[in-house]
């Protein structure tokens, strides 16, 4: 996708870019409204997640996860435009079906405006296509890079849906497919479940420079400081003169929990028997 780079008038604007093809700031009926919890309190006005506060107002896109909620045979659509979403990282795109519908999807690597796009059971491989990892005639060969994949069918897609994911098909054995995520981690998805083909746009999000501290705010992401800097009272490693040590054997929360490679999963969840290798970190 080319790229516009910004002059560096000021040092916010020293080695950006953007996409010159991705726009931002459309109105459709796919657009409304959303509340959003601005500082990050529960009902009773406590602060359960820190450093969320401000940040610019924002539209929901309605995103299509599922790709085939009418169970037709092969669903045909055109990418009219690919456009900023202000609720993730990845770019999303405006689909235009047959039938007049009107459909936002997420923006498949390699994508290109006019380029045809197709869901639903005898699809063929193809960059951008949904199908089940098993179907009737067509089948998604072993090493081929998917994303958005389902874990509940008809629920929709939830894993690799971020920036730059992509998931790897390993194997199928009976009726669950083998898969590793882009955590590392492996596990069985049953064969019913959809995915698309290929791997999420904006591969270089994680790679964007912020320039100043003000664009951190903008995204409703206050300011963060350590702990060994706070006060007793707000941080387990807060307190001492000047400079101290945080005084304890290892890094912990500030709620007392060790920080570095403590295990949070549940124990005995109901996933268990799905994962065959966990993730690496």
């Amino acid at each position: 996708m080319p790229k516009h780079l910004y002059k560096t008038a000021t040092l916010s604007t020293r080695s950006g870019a953007v996409d010159i093809q991705v726009k931002s700031n459309t109105r459709n009926n796919l657009i409304y409204g959303q509340h959003r919890c601005g500082k990050g309190r529960n009902v009773r006005g406590i602060i359960t997640v820190r450093h969320r506060g401000g940040g610019h107002k924002r539209l929901y896109r309605k995103i299509d996860f599922r790709r085939n909620q009418k169970n037709i045979k092969n669903i045909y659509g055109k990418i009219v435009t690919i456009e900023y979403d202000p609720n993730r990282n990845a770019y999303i795109c405006l689909i235009h079906y047959g039938d007049g519908e009107k459909g936002y999807i997420l923006y498949p690597r390699g994508a290109r405006i006019g380029d045809t796009i197709i869901s639903g059971t005898e699809v063929p491989i193809k960059m951008g296509n949904a199908l089940p990892l098993k179907s009737t005639s067509t089948h998604i060969p072993l090493g081929t890079a998917i994303h958005n994949i389902e874990i509940t069918l008809g629920r929709g897609g939830q894993l690799a849906r971020a920036a730059g994911t992509v998931a790897k098909l390993l194997a199928k054995e009976g009726k669950s497919a083998t898969l590793k995520l882009p955590s590392g981690e492996v596990r069985l998805i049953s064969q019913n479940c959809s995915a698309t083909v290929g791997q999420v746009g904006n591969t270089r999000a994680k790679l964007k420079k912020f320039g100043k501290a003000g664009s951190k705010c903008w995204l409703g992401k206050r300011p963060v400081v350590r702990g060994g800097v706070m006060n007793p009272v707000d941080h387990p490693h807060g307190g001492g003169e000047g400079k101290a040590p945080i005084g304890k054997k290892k890094p912990v929360t500030p709620w007392g929990y060790p920080a570095l490679g403590k295990r949070t999963r549940k124990r005995n969840k109901y996933s268990d028997n799905s994962i065959l290798r966990r993730r690496s970190k």
